[in-house]
């Protein structure tokens, strides 16, 4: 089924694509291609970073990591120009099951800061935050065998992921409780690990086509993007 095409612009926010994320199911050509059947108009791949569900190899240096990391966005630059679609670059970080949507830095500026593999996560957040980066706390209500316990930190983000498409109402509902109780700002992504074997979609919509990470950034804190909830039939 393919979205109608209206007087704006698509963007899904939340996205993993194999190899990199070892939980996703769909190389980053099938993603891409069902996303362009879908209608968007361009994606964020937002793979598992660094202390996350990366398939990383031990051997593997800090600098050999970050290229790997960066190679499945890279591959979805060329292939998102021959489909007419936008890629842009973002990460998710993870802290026991606790996982944060990051936005505006890019694999040199990754290369040049090693020294985020050891600090505590609440020095991370504000590290990048200081940097420039848009941090979004993903998914913040979602339970799970392997998550401990749930773990907030409004004052270490942007904005808050209040529409998960995998996520149950009950979830999302208390992430809009909650960006409602601290006067967050909200969003909205698919957190789509299967390419279109997914039913639910989500993301961010503008009037106008973005440019890049940075007019992403600037049009969300000026609260100009809207969320997208979307279900097939």
């Amino acid at each position: 089924m393919t979205m109608v095409k209206k007087d704006f612009y698509c963007y899904e926010t939340h996205l993993h694509t194999s190899p990199v994320s070892k939980c996703a199911h769909a190389t980053v050509r099938e993603t891409l291609e069902a996303y362009a059947r879908l209608g968007y108009d361009g994606v964020f791949i937002t793979n598992h970073f660094l202390g996350g569900n990366i398939l990383r190899d031990p051997s593997w240096s800090y600098e050999e990591t970050v290229h790997f990391y960066f190679s499945d966005y890279e591959e979805g630059v060329r292939i998102g120009k021959s489909l007419g679609l936008a890629v842009f670059c973002g990460i998710e970080l993870s802290y026991h099951g606790t996982d944060f949507l990051v936005y505006g830095l890019g694999k040199d500026w990754y290369l040049a800061h090693p020294e985020i593999e050891s600090m505590k996560i609440s020095s991370l957040l504000t590290f990048l935050a200081e940097a420039g980066a848009l941090i979004i706390h993903a998914h913040p209500f979602r339970e799970a065998s392997y998550i401990d316990h749930i773990r907030l930190f409004p004052r270490h983000i942007h904005g808050i992921e209040t529409y998960n498409a995998c996520r149950t109402p009950f979830e999302n509902g208390m992430a809009e409780m909650y960006a409602q109780y601290y006067g967050m700002p909200t969003f909205s992504g698919s957190d789509n690990h299967n390419a279109g074997m997914q039913k639910k979609f989500g993301g961010m919509q503008s009037d106008t086509p973005l440019r890049d990470e940075a007019d992403f950034i600037g049009r969300y804190r000026r609260g100009e993007l809207r969320l997208i909830r979307m279900e097939l039939a």
